[in-house]
């Protein structure tokens, strides 16, 4: 489990594809530093499981259902990426609950730059939409954020016409790769597990009432 407070901006140092899978080799003197093989790191949002480590870099395989869902295949070398180890037993939960499973891809679709901070809009797949509300929780390119608008403009793109909005402070923009993240770029979602449980459940226990896979919650007209 991951709380989506990044640690390092690491550096992507390989991406090697074999068929549909890949290897891939990354630059993290912090994360790295006594990490073990075996050992969880979340790679812009990414549950990766370290295979190889000499202390500075590590190397971390990656299946076909991870290329086919994440933007992780779209990395280059010199690429910058969102680093966090997985939170160890009694440690803080910093931001929310992550579990390093992407839910899909989303975009940049707008920045707005204050003095100090930034608002940036992100379109996200339609069938995602439904589990993203106003002050609640999501995670993009492994970073803990606050939602501060959701909205719907219709439309059939890949981003399905559905945005949220969030504000990113002084220390995200600075400290995260999304300071650098610009309109058309895309990104790594993870949505709240904690709404897909409840909907799970709801569907479950009231059967014909919640249908997981056309309801509009949290949607705005």
């Amino acid at each position: 489990m991951f709380t989506g407070i990044v640690e390092e901006i690491g550096e992507l140092l390989e991406l090697h594809r074999d068929g549909s899978s890949a290897v891939l080799r990354i630059r993290g003197p912090k994360v790295a530093a006594g990490t073990r093989l075996g050992d969880s790191i979340a790679v812009n949002g990414v549950c990766l499981t370290v295979v190889t480590t000499d202390g500075t870099a590590f190397g971390a395989d990656v299946m076909a259902e991870t290329l086919k869902r994440t933007a992780i295949g779209a990395l280059r070398p010199g690429d910058r990426v969102n680093l966090e180890r997985a939170v160890p037993v009694g440690g803080r939960l910093g931001g929310h609950i992550v579990q390093g499973h992407v839910d899909g891809v989303g975009l940049v679709l707008a920045r707005n730059p204050g003095l100090a901070w930034a608002e940036v809009r992100f379109g996200l797949p339609a069938e995602l939409s439904r589990y993203v509300a106003e002050k609640g929780s999501i995670t993009v390119d492994g970073v803990s954020l606050t939602v501060t608008a959701v909205g719907w403009v219709g439309g059939s793109d890949r981003a399905g016409g559905d945005w949220f909005e969030v504000g990113l402070i002084p220390t995200t923009l600075a400290e995260t790769t999304l300071g650098a993240r610009q309109a058309g770029d895309p990104v790594n979602l993870e949505v709240d597990v904690l709404a897909k449980y409840v909907e799970r459940l709801l569907a479950a226990t009231n059967p014909g009432t919640v249908d997981a896979g056309t309801t509009d919650l949290g949607r705005r007209p």
